[in-house]
């Protein structure tokens, strides 16, 4: 009778132990000495986890040319965040290859020495932000949430997360958590031609927004601070191409033969960006 009884605990035990592992689990912390960024993974067992990125992009702002207001309304926000005073989420928009991850991740290694630190969450897995958030409320580090090339289509569920957290949630605002975003889309959602037959027109010809429109805007108008970025010029685009090559150690003379093929370069992608300058300057200083 007591072997019966064992053998049912045991099994009963091992049912609980299979059930209890494809229940979610409470976000734990992870150990903070360990990087000074960290991405948020969501497992296919619905678990989340916080893991330390071992090799963090190096990045200097002084590295990034031609963007020198944007730069300069990133840092002294993430300055004031810093230093404990009032400080806006951030929506960085525009035109691709622009540096406006990058501009990001060299204020994380401007800032890293006085306590900043960044957690990258993908848009689908917005949903768990608040879970986020208190994990990390209570430490004395700064944490900007960073959600790269964020968009969103109709009805996806990381929309309202995030809406909420930005502005309308019963909670308050942590003062030690801030939202950066980057987007191609300056109101990260999809607009469509058919949508202008909902704007309104007052006596006096004033316009007005229908209610589609006012949803779209009401998510990026929650950010405090909105940083956009242009194309480059070619005079712009060839400064970020000596730039980089530079960086990795070509003469003055090297770099300015090389300006024809690093425009033929350019002709060839497309497009003038400071992520296809760098490409050109890894491959044409690779082959030196």
């Amino acid at each position: 009778m007591n072997e019966q009884f064992e053998r049912l605990m045991t099994r009963v035990e091992s049912l609980v132990a299979r059930i209890e592992s494809v229940l979610p689990q409470p976000l734990t912390a992870p150990d903070w000495t360990a990087s000074i960024a960290y991405r948020y993974r969501k497992r296919s067992s619905g678990h989340g986890s916080l893991e330390p990125v071992r090799h963090v992009g190096a990045m200097a702002l002084d590295d990034l040319k031609e963007i020198d207001d944007q730069k300069e309304k990133i840092r002294r926000n993430t300055d004031q965040f810093v230093n404990g005073k009032p400080a806006n989420n951030v929506l960085l928009t525009g035109a691709r290859g622009t540096g406006k991850s990058s501009l990001i991740r060299a204020c994380l290694h401007e800032y890293a020495g006085r306590g900043l630190r960044l957690i990258e969450v993908d848009k689908a897995d917005l949903t768990d932000l608040p879970d986020i958030v208190d994990v990390v409320s209570a430490l004395p580090e700064k944490f900007i949430v960073f959600c790269d090339d964020l968009s969103f289509e109709e009805g996806e569920p990381g929309y309202k997360a995030l809406k909420s957290m930005l502005d309308g949630s019963v909670a308050a605002a942590t003062p030690n958590v801030l939202v950066y975003a980057t987007s191609n889309r300056r109101h990260l959602l999809p607009e469509y031609m058919s949508e202008n037959l909902t704007y309104t027109h007052s006596e006096d010809g004033e316009v007005h927004p229908g209610e589609v429109v006012e949803e779209k805007i009401s998510l990026s108008e929650r950010f405090g601070l909105w940083v956009s970025f242009y194309p480059f010029s070619q005079d712009e685009y060839l400064t970020i191409v000596a730039q980089w090559l530079s960086s990795f150690g070509m003469s003055q003379m090297a770099i300015d033969a090389a300006r024809p093929a690093s425009l033929v370069w350019a002709l060839e992608r497309g497009s003038r960006s400071g992520r296809v300058a760098y490409q050109f300057a890894r491959d044409h200083a690779g082959k030196q």
